[in-house]
């Protein structure tokens, strides 16, 4: 964590997200949220879809993060 605890956490929230957003854009196009607001019923589907994906973002995640913060440090390096 002292290494990649700030990469980590922006690879996951980026990946948080996109991955609302995803959903966000599916539910608008492929379903109608029925509920008094339209905006609060998308958001709030979106919400729980990407809540049961928390266990494949993780690890994502964690596979991710080493790999941007290589990248990162050859970006940082002089050549």
């Amino acid at each position: 964590m002292a290494e990649y605890g700030r990469i980590a956490l922006v690879v996951y929230l980026s990946i948080f997200v996109l991955t609302m957003a995803g959903f966000s854009v599916a539910i608008m196009q492929g379903f109608e949220v029925a509920g008094t607001s339209a905006t609060v019923g998308t958001f709030g589907a979106a919400w729980v879809a990407t809540k049961l994906t928390q266990p494949i973002r993780i690890g994502v995640t964690i596979v991710l993060t080493p790999i941007v913060g290589t990248f990162i440090n050859r970006l940082q390096k002089p050549t």
